[in-house]
């Protein structure tokens, strides 16, 4: 926290222009006090917020993980049933993999 330091008027016997100054200064002073204050809270407020809205932004990007995961369960499960032209590759592929297996049966079979 800043100390404040103020010019003691009462300190220094002066008179017209140095008296001015020395007021203008600690009135600057005051001002600078002030605003530091301000926008020390202020960045306490936005390092609050900043904390939030990544704790809530890690939260979606796991949440859109799992939905990716769920649509492609779901892609998976509509092809195995036949829906489209998805169904269509996945049984293409599936008799494709049986070919294959029946190929290494017969192999093994010899």
């Amino acid at each position: 926290m800043i100390n404040k330091c103020y010019l003691c008027l009462k300190d220094f016997c002066m008179t017209g222009q140095g008296y001015d100054e020395l007021k203008n200064l600690n009135s600057r002073l005051d001002e600078l006090i002030h605003r530091y204050t301000t926008l020390k809270e202020e960045y306490r407020s936005l390092k609050t917020l900043n904390e939030k809205l990544e704790k809530k932004l890690l939260e979606k990007e796991a949440e859109l993980k799992e939905l990716e995961n769920k649509y492609e369960r779901l892609k998976i499960t509509g092809a195995l049933l036949g829906e489209g032209e998805a169904g269509q590759e996945a049984k293409r592929r599936i008799n494709e993999l049986v070919r294959e297996i029946d190929k290494c049966i017969a192999l093994l079979d010899r």
